[in-house]
């Protein structure tokens, strides 16, 4: 029998974006470096997986995983500038 979770489509994507977005969120953290380096240690990682998940019997790789990934470095990239940005603009206009 399966469970409700995991009768939801496309779920291990959601989850490939969710884990990708909270390990770039945690690295950002970690170590300041270009954004670029962010994007290309978390993509190769997430490349890795699915690398191995291949080699694994009663396991497949997904290059549509490796695209939940990848959206969800983006994401959080995105969303971080956008915030970060706005931030500095309201204390800009605090201190004025």
């Amino acid at each position: 029998m399966k469970s409700s979770v995991s009768s939801i489509t496309h779920i291990d994507k959601l989850a490939h974006f969710g884990v990708f977005f909270i390990l770039t969120g945690f690295l950002k953290r970690a170590f300041k470096a270009p954004i670029w380096l962010y994007i290309v240690i978390l993509a190769a990682y997430g490349a890795g997986v699915e690398y191995v998940q291949g080699m694994i019997p009663h396991r497949q790789a997904s290059f549509a995983d490796f695209v939940a990934d990848v959206a969800g470095i983006l994401t959080y990239l995105l969303i971080s500038a956008v915030w970060h940005k706005r931030h500095a603009k309201a204390k800009q206009s605090e201190q004025a």
